[in-house]
């Protein structure tokens, strides 16, 4: 599975948003490591709705989504769905101008990288 891309053109700039423990570090790694030009955004501590844009403005903007529960499981945080909440809340700019919506809750790292690959495929060669 590999992408058409064109060798004089630069790599589309890809940004990556999501509540805490969504995938974010780890998309960003996988992506990277295939060569791939990303961002982790880290927009849901920012309250200016638009800070995604102001920072990195990328070609393309992908949202990782993930329930309440899942987050307290994968790093064991210590907040409450209040908290989740809230970053939902300052990333709602964000997701509303998303390219790519993942759901990871039931992606392993791995799969997640894979899917994510392949909807930027689609998404690259409309």
């Amino acid at each position: 599975m590999f992408l058409k891309m064109d060798i004089f053109r630069p790599k589309p700039l890809i940004g990556i948003v999501g509540v805490c423990a969504s995938g974010k570090t780890t998309l960003n790694a996988g992506l990277t490591a295939l060569g791939f030009n990303c961002r982790h955004i880290a927009q849901e501590h920012s309250y200016v709705p638009t800070m995604w844009r102001r920072i990195t403005n990328p070609d393309i903007l992908i949202y990782l989504e993930v329930s309440y529960e899942n987050t307290i499981a994968r790093k064991s945080l210590n907040w409450t769905r209040d908290e989740y909440d809230q970053q939902i809340f300052r990333i709602r700019d964000a997701i509303n101008n998303a390219q790519i919506r993942i759901n990871t809750d039931q992606l392993t790292p791995q799969q997640l990288i894979d899917r994510v690959v392949k909807e930027l495929e689609i998404y690259l060669n409309q």
